[in-house]
């Protein structure tokens, strides 16, 4: 695993992604939320290999319920390999904890590509994307650049409103799938 022995552009307090680091986020629009107007703490923190488990079931379940059609448990093997050979070495990873269960991640490597974005479905529409993003752009000032699928409406609104841009269109060479290239630049 290659974890940087620093994090550039985390040097502020607010958005530092230390383990002590804390981000509050509001529960109460969340799904089966007791109506308490309470405040849960969501944490940033890099990756950790005992995390990986609990990084692969959260990709799983986030897919199958974004891709209901697609089988994602037949892809599981294919899927720990490349986190293991393609991801965790090569791109710096940050987490989401909320309530001491991993709920997000996001990936960027050294060229400023994202290659996933994941947060659990329970957490939709919660701080918790916008975060991670938040996280990746620091982690990648000069810019970051990613593949989405055409038909995820719903990330495409996300990365728009987080100031990323089209930039023309592609076919995902593992699924053949049409996507959108995007990008953002500071």
């Amino acid at each position: 695993m290659l974890i940087p022995p620093s994090w550039p552009g985390l040097s502020r307090p607010s958005t530092s992604l230390l383990p002590s680091s804390r981000l509050l986020v509001d529960a109460r629009d969340k799904p089966g939320h007791d109506g308490l107007h309470k405040m849960s703490a969501l944490h940033l923190r890099p990756y950790r290999p005992e995390d990986e488990a609990a990084s692969i079931d959260l990709w799983h379940r986030t897919w199958q319920q974004a891709y209901p059609q697609i089988d994602f448990a037949a892809r599981l093997d294919w899927w720990r390999e490349r986190w293991r050979k393609d991801l965790v070495p090569k791109a710096q990873i940050v987490v989401a904890e909320q309530d001491g269960a991993l709920t997000g991640f996001v990936t960027i490597d050294g060229d400023g590509y994202l290659d996933q974005l994941v947060v659990d479905p329970d957490h939709w529409g919660s701080d918790a994307a916008k975060l991670l993003v938040d996280a990746a752009k620091r982690l990648s000032p000069s810019g970051i650049t990613l593949l989405v699928n055409k038909d995820n409406a719903r990330a495409i609104r996300f990365y728009e409103r987080n100031g990323f841009v089209h930039e023309g269109s592609d076919v995902n060479p593992t699924s053949g799938r049409p996507v959108l290239k995007m990008t953002w630049k500071a």
